[in-house]
């Protein structure tokens, strides 16, 4: 089974951040049921049951998030653009929850992200080998993008089964966060 750990957002945002698609060459955007906030990539596993028992010891308050700006994987302009993403504002919270669920996990034998934590929201991925100047024009555009602050009182433990429609996300654990 394929697993991740998520935060999920409410409708009402996944709503105003699927509004943000726009014509772009090659972008697949990222559909409203997809739309996330990574902690944890696990990848396919068979250990289910110690997953849920590890993320069930993490403890974390409830925090407020707010979604603002977008940008681009990788940055800068040397490279063309994979990725397209809504940008997450700092919250010291969410770094301590990315930081338990990951050494909840690591001790029951999984890696971390090689990479530093960047907290993002997907809009969309892109299959180019040269920049373009739609995907220019949308950076500059939603570049005062925010959200009103998210209350995030949860996260979440998904399984992915990939298909040729696109990925399939399904809640395998929700776990609440209490102060």
């Amino acid at each position: 089974m394929r697993l991740f750990v998520a935060i999920d957002f409410p409708d009402e945002i996944k709503d105003r951040v699927s509004a943000l698609k726009a014509e772009i060459p090659t972008a697949r955007w990222v559909s409203r049921d997809q739309m996330h906030l990574t902690l944890f990539f696990i990848g396919e596993t068979e250990r289910i049951e110690a997953v849920k028992g590890a993320l069930a010891e993490v403890k974390s308050a409830p925090f407020d998030l707010t979604l603002s700006g977008v940008g681009r994987f990788p940055p800068g302009d040397r490279k063309p653009p994979r990725v397209i993403w809504v940008g997450i504002n700092p919250q010291p919270a969410l770094n301590n929850l990315q930081a338990s669920v990951t050494a909840a996990l690591t001790t029951i034998g999984f890696q971390p992200e090689e990479r530093p934590f960047s907290p993002h929201l997907t809009l969309a991925r892109l299959k180019t080998e040269r920049q373009s100047p739609e995907t220019a024009q949308f950076l500059d555009a939603h570049q005062s993008f925010q959200t009103q602050p998210i209350s995030i009182s949860s996260f979440t433990l998904y399984s992915s089964a990939l298909s040729a429609s696109g990925p399939h996300y399904t809640h395998e654990a929700v776990y609440p966060l209490l102060g």
